[in-house]
């Protein structure tokens, strides 16, 4: 089977598409035919060596496809079967073994594109605003990289309970994707000469204070002023590092800046279990059909441009999700 491969840590340019063996299930395992695979940042910090892997390595954990073949001991899928994951390795190919426990049955309505599109960036923005973070009817907070996958959801699950959105976004597109996901005012961070001082200014003028919350999965680039947005015991979620990770600082910091709050949740501990990753999905799916969540799919891909993808995604020329179509 065709799949993307890197022999080697480094930039996009490590990836390629080579002919490996095709995978057949373990027990408690299926095999799926991939009909699309979601690109994230996670799979850029892999393949760059940021997050250590063994190489070779076939980026990719997240897709959606038809089941093929079945393990022993799986009886809740058969072959024909629909589904998508969020956490199966070697996702950037054409068939990708899937634990059964992980696999999410995808309901009649949906897409498989949908499908691949929502696992990660989905289940990630859903733990983001009903369990780090419980968004309550009357907040205000901050959502950087509003137009962006995780962003988009994220303001659409937090505007339907009842919070006020602000986001950050880099050009006038991405401000009127963020508008139009419901994002209730939008900050031009590319039109700030000092983000650090402005950002903190603009956002206590436009909330009339502090914030109880700010969702930053940009990192080093945003984190002071998002701490600086922030209110006495307000809480600073760091759910990612597009911009670089954080340097190590002074905690006294969380003391000056009125007893905060800073929090680095992962996508793993909050689906660690077969019952909580199915629920987060299914009231994902059921938001999908019922149309109160719209799942923007930016920019496409053939496998065999996964390096050009990765290269878009990295160099903060896309928005919405990112997938590789897999014919």
């Amino acid at each position: 089977m065709r799949a993307i491969q890197a022999m080697r840590a480094g930039g996009p340019d490590v990836l390629e598409l080579v002919e490996v063996p095709e995978p057949t299930p373990g027990p408690g395992e299926v095999v799926v035919q991939t009909a699309a695979a979601g690109i994230n940042f996670i799979d850029t910090y892999r393949r760059s060596g940021m997050y250590p892997m063994p190489f070779p390595h076939v980026p990719g954990s997240e897709g959606a496809g038809t089941v093929r073949a079945v393990g022993e001991g799986v009886s809740d899928l058969a072959v024909g079967d629909t589904v998508a994951w969020a956490d199966a390795p070697g996702s950037y190919a054409e068939f990708v073994r899937v634990p059964a426990a992980r696999a999410l049955k995808v309901p009649a309505g949906v897409d498989l594109d949908v499908a691949a599109a929502i696992p990660l960036q989905g289940l990630t923005a859903h733990y983001l605003a009903t369990s780090t973070y419980p968004v309550q009817a009357g907040d205000t907070i901050l959502v950087h990289a509003g137009a962006g996958g995780v962003g988009l959801l994220l303001t659409q699950l937090a505007a339907a309970r009842g919070a006020r959105v602000i986001t950050t976004v880099s050009s006038a597109e991405k401000e009127q994707l963020s508008r139009a996901a419901g994002a209730a005012e939008v900050i031009r961070y590319d039109l700030l000469t000092d983000l650090s001082a402005e950002l903190p200014r603009i956002v206590r003028e436009l909330a009339g204070g502090g914030l109880p919350v700010v969702y930053d999965g940009v990192g080093r680039s945003t984190f002071d002023a998002s701490l600086a947005c922030l209110r006495p015991r307000g809480l600073m979620v760091l759910f990612g590092a597009s911009s670089g990770a954080v340097p190590p600082f002074d905690l006294q910091r969380l003391n000056a800046g009125g007893s905060l709050y800073v929090t680095r949740p992962s996508l793993g501990h909050y689906i660690a279990t077969t019952e909580e990753l199915r629920s987060r999905a299914d009231e994902l799916f059921a938001a999908i059909l019922d149309h109160r969540l719209d799942v923007r799919i930016g920019n496409r891909f053939p496998l065999a441009q996964a390096r050009a993808a990765h290269e878009a995604l990295e160099g903060r020329a896309t928005t919405g999700k990112v997938i590789l179509d897999i014919d």
